[in-house]
């Protein structure tokens, strides 16, 4: 067996202080200075019996009355069992120390009414075939297990989370960040990686869309989170476990300094991927002195090349499909320490060698878009209008749509992250009659890991209504709320959603805490068609398919918004 070194208190808290008004949260310290518990190595019966562990810990922590209520500090009384797990030899063994543990919560009272199954229209059904697996628990622990389930009280009240009131997206609570935790910390890890995970398994609106097996990213992940030797590793083994959700929104937003390439310094240009390759697209402040030119494509970055760069970084970031995830990718595929970057391009037909100076990324300009530079509202000609919704203002709308008012067709440019939300402001324009363009998904307190149908959702017109042709532009950059907006545009009788694959990844955000002072979210609800076909992973997929190529970024053209007038001015 691996040296294993840990402090085992044996003695818990009582549930609440004498008054009956603190939690457990609030008398609890025992592990207030770090777990003691420190791994030099695992074996594979102790990856068996900490997946199973950690398993249980998130059953009980939504299921189990006590812990529902917040009669126990459970990141800690995890901290007090995972000793005795680390020294079972066996599954037999940490089944009798799960039976134990479980006992020590005390008899459950009666519940009058009990909690039954998710009723209605289900999205998704909680995922607990595992607890009547007779090759992963023994008799006895799956009976404690399904026992509570089949005893848990109807109020359907949770101490770590409360849904967001009208929206229905999760608010965590009572995750804490322990920013004060030395690292490493092998037991705070884990707590790490346990967290993470029965958070995804019983919250995660799209948890059927990972394309992962869950159980075995819990198993995979177990070794390397309890292994990690310093704060860094551990950051980036945490954001690994996270890519595997393949959700855009959820990544480890607080580390993302450690996340290749490392460094706080770039070139100051755009770069963007063309057909697979890392193409110059424009300039930032004084990007010209880089001497890189309009429509380079980048081949290698200090003798690497970008291809085998984008192999190494890619389990560190997480993206919904690879249209967002080399997004991600070229915005950060000069950074490091500055100075002097060696880069090889390709400039037409010729090869070129230079060296370029990079410049901290803090004096250079924010997210990228791809809409058109200028005003809000513009007209491009005498028949076309043009509006971005990068710079729109809700209180506006109605003013820019008379503008648009009898012109052949209006552009809506959504190759961005709108300014303000205008979904229903700007959608009443371009319906003539109640149509509904989504619905959603939503958590259950009752039943963790439920997701029900809500009902669908729907613009409602407005006079005078634009008559005209619609054209929503989007692509890559294009993402949550961006995302929601095309959907809810595309309903209009004339419209047409031009350009590329948006970034898949919509719903309101829920965010939490990690130990160590880390910070992550998820995608809080469900976003699909009214026909229930979904877009996370799928993004927004084009009516009229056009990506920018290499002549048009050299030519300086903007193919998606030129295939939009002309599909106005086609008869």
């Amino acid at each position: 067996m691996p040296a294993i070194a840990f402090l085992f208190v044996a003695t818990a808290p009582p549930a609440f202080s004498q008054d009956g008004r603190h939690t457990a949260f609030e008398t609890d310290h025992a592990f207030d200075a770090g777990s003691r518990i420190a791994l030099d190595a695992v074996t594979p019966a102790q990856v068996d019996n900490l997946a199973v562990l950690g398993k249980v810990w998130g059953f009980l922590k939504y299921h189990h009355p006590l812990i529902t209520a917040g009669g126990r500090q459970w990141d800690y009384e995890l901290l007090r069992v995972m000793p005795k797990m680390l020294a079972a030899p066996d599954r037999a063994a940490g089944d009798a120390v799960l039976r134990d543990w479980i006992a020590g919560l005390g008899s459950l009272a009666g519940c009058d009414p009990c909690a039954v199954p998710a009723q209605g229209e289900l999205h998704l059904r909680p995922a607990l075939q595992w607890m009547d697996d007779a090759s992963l628990l023994g008799a006895g622990l799956r009976a404690d297990l399904r026992h509570i389930y089949l005893h848990r009280p109807a109020s359907a009240s949770q101490f770590y989370l409360r849904m967001q009131e009208q929206v229905g997206n999760p608010v965590f609570e009572h995750e804490p960040a322990y920013p004060d935790l030395a690292l490493p910390d092998a037991g705070f890890q884990l707590l790490a990686l346990f967290r993470f995970w029965n958070i995804i398994e019983y919250w995660a609106p799209y948890r059927d869309l990972t394309g992962e097996n869950w159980d075995d990213v819990l198993r995979q992940s177990l070794p390397r989170i309890a292994l990690a030797r310093d704060r860094a590793s551990y950051q980036l083994e945490m954001m690994a476990v996270i890519a595997r959700l393949h959700d855009t929104h959820t990544n480890l937003w607080s580390s993302m300094h450690v996340r290749p390439p490392v460094g706080q310094c770039r070139l100051p240009v755009k770069i963007r991927f063309i057909d697979s390759s890392a193409v110059v697209v424009g300039y930032r402040e004084a990007g010209a002195a880089t001497r890189l030119q309009v429509g380079d494509v980048i081949d290698s970055v200090d003798g690497v090349p970008v291809a085998q760069l984008v192999a190494t970084w890619r389990p560190h970031y997480a993206a919904s499909n690879e249209a967002a995830r080399l997004r991600d990718m070229a915005g950060r595929l000069t950074a490091g320490a500055c100075g002097a970057i060696r880069l090889q391009v390709r400039r037409g037909q010729e090869a070129v060698e230079l060296t370029a100076q990079r410049v901290p990324a803090g004096r250079q300009a924010g997210p990228d878009t791809h809409d058109r530079e200028g005003e809000t509202f513009q007209r491009l000609g005498d028949d076309i209008a043009y509006l971005k919704l990068s710079s729109l203002k809700r209180a506006d709308v109605a003013a820019h749509m008379a503008a648009a008012a009898g012109s052949r067709g209006l552009i809506i440019d959504i190759r961005n992250y709108p300014r303000e939300f205008v979904v229903f402001a700007l959608g009443a324009y371009l319906v003539e009659r109640p149509t509904a363009f989504a619905r959603f998904t939503k958590g259950d307190l009752g039943n963790p890991g439920a997701f029900h149908w809500t009902q669908p959702v729907a613009l409602y017109p407005q006079a005078p209504r634009y008559a005209g042709k619609v054209m929503l532009l989007v692509d890559e950059v294009s993402q949550s709320q961006a995302e929601y907006t095309a959907m809810a545009l595309r309903v209009a009788p004339r419209a047409k959603v031009v350009g590329s694959t948006t970034a898949g990844a919509d719903g309101n955000i829920s965010t939490f805490s990690l130990p160590g002072g880390l910070s992550t979210l998820i995608s809080g609800i469900g976003v699909f068609y009214p026909d229930r076909r979904p877009t996370q992973r799928v993004g927004i997929i084009p009516d009229i398919e056009v990506r920018p190529t290499l002549a048009g970024i050299r030519a300086g053209r903007d193919e998606v918004l030129e295939a939009a007038i002309a599909e106005i001015r086609r008869q």
